[in-house]
């Protein structure tokens, strides 16, 4: 993800867009990338990356640090689910379930640290 920081103002404005059904790719991906944000913040490290194609990909969690090839320990899913998870409109027991999260790797887990609150 780049390193530009998104203001809470916009962060809460795209998050707001976003949730509509009619929502712009744009207002969507700034959405992504402020709760990817808010996830960094709270949960630092590079045990954990979490992608989530083609808006964004963070590195978090502390421990051991990944630094080439595909990381051990990765959580995938689409924009709508993770916008759902980091809001808590979706639990991550029932993205799982529902096979709406891909994840690989032992720390890979992040149902502790949703939702996020934005």
């Amino acid at each position: 993800m780049a390193r530009g920081s998104i203001s809470t103002e916009d962060g809460r404005a795209a998050l707001a867009a976003a949730t509509d059904a009619g929502a712009s790719r744009s207002d969507r991906a700034t959405a992504v990338r402020y709760l990817l944000q808010l996830l960094e913040e709270k949960a630092p490290g590079h045990t954990v990356e979490v992608r989530v194609p083609p808006f964004g990909a963070v590195q978090v969690v502390e421990g051991p640090r990944h630094t080439r090839g595909t990381p051990p320990n990765v959580v995938e899913t689409d924009p709508i689910t993770w916008i759902a998870l980091a809001t808590g409109a979706q639990t991550w027991a029932d993205a799982v379930a529902a096979g709406r999260i891909l994840v690989s790797g032992t720390r890979a887990d992040l149902h502790g640290l949703l939702p996020l609150r934005p």
